[in-house]
């Protein structure tokens, strides 16, 4: 929200209070409170019918200091809230004069009392990483008489601003102004369906604003040098995280908010869906799996959207008896085929439904003011909610999904979760406006814990379109509903990068675009790019989405892709668990692996998948692609052929293929099963050891994330010896350009003199 009217003035109605200068400060081991005065106290007559503003200073975890700065401390406190995760840290204070500083782990904030008003954040080094500085403390009124708690922190020259969720705007936030709030807007607005009150900046720090609500963004916008945020409330409280690279930013911040959940190893696969609006029955199904089969097309999930129910009853989670008479046996036959099958699910109930009914005689269902049960016919006529903070309510929605499970459904596709009224009261009187954003996570909570308690820890995966801060727990996240269209594809990709820079570590999209018919082209293209993703789903809605629908070569590329996939299973599946153990995403801009590489801290159109493997997706019908390269000798996974960065390159794919670039120095491990994503990994395994320096050891889980068996490269002379260790099985070595060798336990193989 702006404030002011330029530099100067301040817009019409608003009156703003700045901290301005220290009058007590209260200092214990590890905990700073100031009382700022919001004017020069000359004579005490200026302390007189003039506020404070308190601020503390304080550390919930090593490398995090938290700032909570208060108006009112009197205001009843209603949630919803985060849930953090602090841990044991030796945070200290220390002073010296007039100056008070706070130390966690790699970070200290400072206070001079003795100048004007404000808090450094310094690094290890002592070297300045921001500043709340003159106005960067403040509280303000509007017209309407809301009341707004206000922060700034300053941006550094050529500093970058990432994250605030999956947002589809310029992936770099300078000077926009953002909203952090759930809207239902597709991938083409300022809207975003996952707002995550987090930004992530390239001088290697990170700001979480702790409020679950409505938080306001100006990213150098209405002052250009500041990064403004504030809440309508009558305190505010803001985390800055310590890095110093954007992976450990990432690893404090999600160690605060939590780490993601593992999928299972067959979510990794491709999936294949009925589409939305199209017409579909179990001929329409059993026809798709088998069109696959035909076509040698690995599937392994198969999903059903929303028309498995009866029109006019979403969501009462009983299949259609006219269109699925058979649902019990339909499953079972789909379940032969080796495939696991998708729900779609939201939590919203038509009044048409039994569920209305049934929802509504126990309270299950959010209530206005008066009484009433809300209800608007805006997506389902006379549709109700689902009141998650109602313990009795989470229940009951379980029990209906956990019939579908014991039928033999194997996950759900949360979709929905942004459209929650703020004119209500919920069951556990938690405050309407923190409650709508926060609603997602309770929601897809509710199911992703069902799912672990019925499947089994490691075999839950949702599909969730909603999310906020904390919301990466629960994976899979896709990119809602996009446009069939290259710029489509491009405006998903950025928010997917946004995202991953926001805490999320596993990120999809509907290949082909969810609105209208793609052009084959916009298809074949974007089944390179889905399939180099994290999780791969072919989904449309008035129009199908399987291949054989955009010609022969569409299933060529498409079969090409899943087999690639496959085969880079026991990589992909390595990168997935180290984004549980540390946070890091699988899909990771490109300023994560590079961050000293000022040509990477803007990148928007490609990616590297894990640390090892660059993609730049082609978005355009003619091949014609442009991408950058960072230092050192690339290998094209397809091709053998090799470039040479770092720099700025141009180039021209067929359908067939796209930049797909394996680092310098890497070992990419592949596996021999291409047919589908949990195979055995170690049968027929092959490292591809490409030229560079920075050779180490590469570890390849079982599918449970845990090490299975690691090995160590070595140079030893004009030859490099590997060395297995956990596994006795045999594997291949190939060393890009020079040769390759088999073996188990040890493997030498000869590299031509001075490579």
């Amino acid at each position: 929200m702006k404030f002011t009217d330029g530099f100067w003035l301040m817009r019409d109605g608003v009156q703003a209070s700045y901290a301005t200068e220290v009058r007590d400060l209260h200092v214990s081991d590890d905990h700073v409170t100031a009382y700022a005065a919001v004017r020069r106290v000359e004579h005490r007559g200026h302390t007189l019918n003039s506020p404070l503003i308190t601020v503390e200073c304080f550390s919930p975890a090593e490398g995090v200091i938290g700032v909570r700065t208060t108006h009112h401390a009197g205001k009843a406190h209603r949630g919803p809230d985060f849930a953090l995760r602090s841990g044991p840290h030796a945070a200290k204070t220390r002073r010296d004069g007039s100056v008070t500083e706070l130390t966690s782990g790699p970070l200290t904030v400072r206070l001079d009392r003795e100048g004007p008003w404000g808090l450094t954040f310094l690094d290890a080094d002592g070297r300045r990483l921001t500043a709340v500085e003159a106005k960067g403390t403040a509280f303000a009124t509007t017209a309407d008489g809301a009341h707004h708690m206000v922060a700034q922190l300053a941006l550094g020259v050529g500093e970058y601003v990432y994250g605030l969720g999956e947002r589809f705007t310029p992936y770099v936030k300078n000077g926009q102004s953002v909203d952090i709030w759930q809207a239902d807007g597709g991938t083409s607005s300022e809207q975003a369906y996952k707002n995550v009150p987090f930004h992530l900046s390239s001088r290697g720090y990170g700001v979480f604003v702790n409020h679950p609500g409505r938080v306001s963004y100006e990213v150098g916008s209405e002052s250009v040098g500041q990064v403004q945020f504030s809440v309508e409330d009558q305190s505010l409280e803001f985390y800055v995280v310590a890095g110093p690279t954007p992976k450990e930013v990432l690893a404090r911040y999600t160690a605060l908010t939590g780490r993601p959940a593992l999928p299972p190893a067959w979510s990794f696969g491709l999936w294949l869906t009925t589409s939305f609006c199209t017409p579909y029955d179990e001929e329409t199904v059993t026809a798709f799996v088998d069109g696959m089969a035909e076509r040698n097309i690995p599937l392994s999930v198969f999903h059903f959207d929303c028309f498995w129910m009866r029109e006019y009853q979403w969501s009462d989670f009983r299949w259609d008896p006219d269109t699925f008479p058979d649902p019990e046996g339909m499953l079972a036959r789909l379940k032969e085929r080796g495939l696991r099958v998708s729900m779609w699910i939201n939590p919203y109930v038509a009044q048409k439904s039994a569920l209305f009914e049934e929802g509504a005689r126990h309270g299950y269902l959010v209530r206005r003011p008066d009484g009433d049960i809300w209800q608007w016919d805006l997506w389902q006529a006379g549709m109700g909610l689902v009141d998650f903070t109602n313990p009795g309510a989470r229940a009951w929605f379980r029990s209906k999904l956990k019939t579908l499970l014991d039928q033999g459904v194997d996950c759900f596709k949360t979709d929905f979760g942004e459209r929650v009224p703020t004119d209500v009261v919920w069951h556990d009187g938690s405050d309407p406006e923190r409650m709508h954003n926060y609603y997602a996570q309770m929601y897809n909570q509710c199911v992703f814990e069902l799912l672990e308690e019925e499947r089994g820890a490691g075999e839950a995966v949702l599909f969730a379109r909603s999310a906020t801060a904390g919301g990466q727990r629960f994976p899979v996240h896709w990119g809602g509903d996009c446009f069939a269209s290259f710029e489509a594809m491009a405006e998903s990709l950025r928010g997917g990068l946004s995202l991953s820079l926001s805490g999320f570590g596993f990120w999809s999209h509907d290949i082909g675009g969810f609105e209208g018919t793609p052009d084959p082209e916009v298809f074949k293209r974007w089944l390179a790019f889905g399939l180099l993703s994290s999780h791969s789903r072919l989904h449309g809605n008035m129009s199908y989405r399987v291949p054989w629908e955009f010609g022969d070569e569409a299933v060529e590329v498409a079969r090409q892709f899943t087999e690639l996939k496959h085969r880079l299973m026991p990589y992909l599946y390595g990168a997935a668990a180290e984004a549980h153990r540390s946070g890091t995403p699988l899909m990771r801009p490109m300023l994560l692996e590079f961050p000293d590489d000022p040509a990477c801290r803007t990148l928007d159109r490609q990616y590297m998948l894990g640390p090892d493997v660059l993609v730049a997706p082609v978005f355009t019908a003619d091949g014609e692609v442009e991408f950058y390269v960072p230092e050192g000798v690339w290998t094209h996974l397809l091709t053998g052929e090799t470039v040479t960065g770092p720099g700025w390159r141009r180039e021209r794919h067929g359908f067939d293929s796209l930049p797909l670039y394996v680092r310098p120095g890497a070992v990419l491990p592949l596996g021999a099963d291409d047919q589908r994503p949990d195979g055995d990994w170690l049968e027929g395994l092959t490292l591809l050891v490409t030229p560079g320096r920075g050779h180490g050891p590469v570890t390849v889980p079982d599918q449970r994330g845990a090490p299975s068996a690691t090995y160590t490269v070595v140079r030893e002379g004009s030859a490099l010896r590997v060395t297995a260790s956990g596994t006795d099985r045999p594997f291949r070595v190939r060393v890009v350009g020079v040769g390759s060798a088999r073996g188990a336990g040890e493997v030498t193989v000869p590299l031509t003199v001075g490579r």
